[in-house]
């Protein structure tokens, strides 16, 4: 019998390394098998084969063959452990998760979670078909290119992912499309199963264990070829893979926040590099990383109508917060005229904060460094552990019983509305409501086929839906993201503003306003006159100057513990030790408590962020047993989306 190198898929860390193994002759890189390790029995996945034992150890014999997955998951699951710090046997988990027995047949849930699709155009745009071309040309070379589609909402990239997937298709090659979030799959996998039929399948988190696995035997055995999904669907155990899409690759829902902390656009890009595929990456409002490092394919004009007009209402100068005056009357010739609007609040509940006129303190969660958010149900709520209350009658500092509604969420945008224009139709779609299952697909039925009808919302409302007969867009307070302490806030800004004002007008002439009390900031000057390209400008020389990506990458070492000194100590300690010549160090730095824990950051910018997230996990793991004694915890982040 040959000897393999197998990785046992166990978490400890002092055991995230290779073992060789006697294995079947039949047995192949890629093979999912049953292994001992010391007393204990677990899975164990196939990284080579043909190896020799190490000098004094005669391997023992692996056991069933429990499943199989494509060889270049193997390196992708690798490269991504050491690219993000994590374990060989984290990264496995995603690429080869647990598999359960069958029991039956059950239809597949692509046909269960779809919109309908159009029809294909009779013909394409010129930049379509350029885009196309370019796409085609790329799979022909099969050496792994990486494309930016870029153009404005309703420029028509989706038809050329439909295009060119049937391209990949007539080649014997398989495609994978992601969209940033769950809610966005059904759109999508209506428009590919309009066009390919039983060959799509869908890969996402809220699919039962049952249907996963039926999913992805679909896809191993080569009966699905396209596979729609979120982030990681990047993983679909699908060979002959030669076109990988990222839809909204601006999106930030595409990092993984729990370990491995993977970015689904990093790894689409190593994925292709590995199968010789091509990568395109979406979106009307690129990130300045991919702007710039990307080669790019642009549609330049929205097809069969114009970008709709946008304006500034400037807050300083209006009152009625939050529907002024203009939105008002916006609003007021939907219901003369008929239509649909959609206003975007990014902040859900009733108020964000309940503020004491007297002493001038707010209602805090306990365990948080955040204020608690009003909300219907007149409890106040923390958003980050969930803890909740009752709104007190009187302040429990002074006893005042003056407490203000400071500002407005969904809820309370929505019950102004009631208010303010009860012949219109109210929906609303947030985290409060998505969360039930079937709830966004619902919601955007229910507004689509509405006469006189606004849809309230977060973000989400901003994201690649296709919603038809939306005469008015508006963004409520475009100034929630821009005093964010964070260096993506103008950026993110931007992008939102953008993307919702694509949703108007898309079918008929569109208006769009946006609430501001800072009418000159730069990024609502630009969104104004739809200029992705002179904001990226713009953004890129400010990063360049600072140092930040695509420039250099961010490291994030979190550390969290029970006491507030000890998070600062132990990063100051990292510090000094972390020998990083090469990294341009911030910190570290107190950010706020959450869950009851006290948290410090320390940053680096970085062009080697492998090798010092390796350096940093390596002294964190030498000092384990101290942090574990005095209840530490550490998170080390490549390329981190928030700050």
């Amino acid at each position: 019998m040959p000897f393999a190198t197998v990785y046992p898929l166990v978490s400890t860390r002092s055991l995230a390394r290779p073992f060789t193994y006697d294995v079947p002759e039949s047995v192949a890189k890629g093979a999912v098998v049953a292994v001992r390790l010391g007393r204990s029995a677990t899975r164990g996945v196939v990284s080579d084969v043909g190896v020799e034992a190490p000098p004094g150890i005669v391997p023992v014999a692996a056991g069933k063959l429990l499943d199989e997955i494509p060889a270049p998951l193997v390196d992708l699951a690798l490269w991504l452990a050491d690219y993000y710090g994590s374990t060989p046997a984290r990264a496995f988990e995603l690429v080869a998760p647990r598999r359960r027995s069958p029991r039956g047949e059950r239809p597949s849930p692509a046909s269960r979670e779809s919109f309908g699709g159009e029809p294909e155009p009779s013909a394409l745009t010129p930049g379509q078909q350029a885009a196309v071309e370019r796409i085609v040309a790329a799979l022909d070379e099969g050496v792994g290119e990486h494309i930016l589609l870029d153009g404005p909402t309703g420029s028509g990239k989706t038809e050329v992912y439909l295009q060119a997937c049937a391209t990949a298709l007539a080649r014997g090659l398989g495609t994978i499309v992601l969209v940033p979030e769950i809610g966005l799959a059904p759109q999508t996998v209506g428009r590919f199963r309009n066009r390919f039929g039983d060959q799509v399948a869908i890969l996402h988190s809220s699919l039962g264990d049952a249907e996963r696995r039926d999913e992805r035997d679909r896809i191993a055995r080569g009966e699905a070829r396209i596979v729609v999904g979120a982030r990681s669907a990047v993983f679909a155990p699908m060979r002959g893979v030669g076109l990988i899409v990222v839809d909204e690759e601006h999106d930030t829902a595409y990092k993984q926040e729990s370990d491995p902390r993977y970015d689904a656009r990093t790894v689409a890009a190593k994925r292709a590099a590995l199968e010789g595929a091509v990568a395109v990456y979406g979106s009307a409002t690129p990130r300045p990383e991919s702007w710039a490092r990307l080669r790019r394919s642009s549609l330049p004009a929205r097809i069969g109508a114009p970008m709709p007009r946008v304006g500034l209402v400037d807050l300083r100068r209006e009152a009625g917060y939050p529907l002024s005056a203009p939105l008002l009357e916006a609003l007021g010739v939907l219901v003369e005229d008929g239509g649909r609007a959609i206003l975007m609040l990014n902040r859900r509940g009733v108020a964000p904060a309940v503020h004491c006129r007297a002493c001038g303190v707010s209602r805090r969660c306990t365990d948080c460094d955040v204020a608690l958010t009003l909300h219907a149900d007149h409890a106040l709520h923390c958003h980050h552990c969930g803890r909740s209350e009752q709104v007190p009658r009187e302040c429990p500092e002074c006893g005042s019983v003056e407490l203000a509604r400071i500002g407005a969420g969904t809820q309370r945008l929505e019950t102004e509305l009631e208010r303010r224009m009860p012949e219109l139709e109210r929906f609303r779609l947030d985290a409060d409501v998505s969360g039930r299952g079937g709830a966004v697909r619902d919601v955007l039925e229910r507004f689509g086929s509405a006469d006189r009808a606004v849809l309230v919302g977060t973000q989400m409302v901003a994201k690649g839906h296709h919603l038809p007969g939306v005469a008015l867009a508006a963004v409520v307070d475009a100034d929630t993201g821009l005093s964010l302490p964070d260096f993506r806030a103008e950026e993110r800004t931007f992008q939102l503003v953008t993307q919702l004002a694509g949703r108007s007008g898309r079918d008929a002439p569109g208006r769009v306003l946006v609430q501001t009390f800072q009418p000159d900031a730069t990024p609502l000057r630009h969104a104004v006159n739809h200029d992705v390209a002179g904001f990226l400008a713009g953004e890129l020389e400010r990063r360049e100057v600072l140092g930040y990506p695509p420039f250099r990458h961010l490291v994030s070492i979190l550390v969290a513990g029970p006491e507030p000194g000890a998070p600062l100590a132990a990063l100051r300690e990292l510090r000094g030790r972390l020998d990083a010549d090469d990294a341009v160090l911030l910190g570290p730095a107190p950010v706020l408590r959450l869950r009851g824990r006290h948290r410090a950051q320390l940053i680096a910018k970085t062009t080697q962020p492998r090798a010092l997230a390796r350096r940093a996990s390596a002294l964190l793991a030498a000092a384990a047993r101290t942090m574990r004694r005095d209840g530490l915890t550490a998170v080390v982040d490549v390329d981190p989306q928030s700050l």
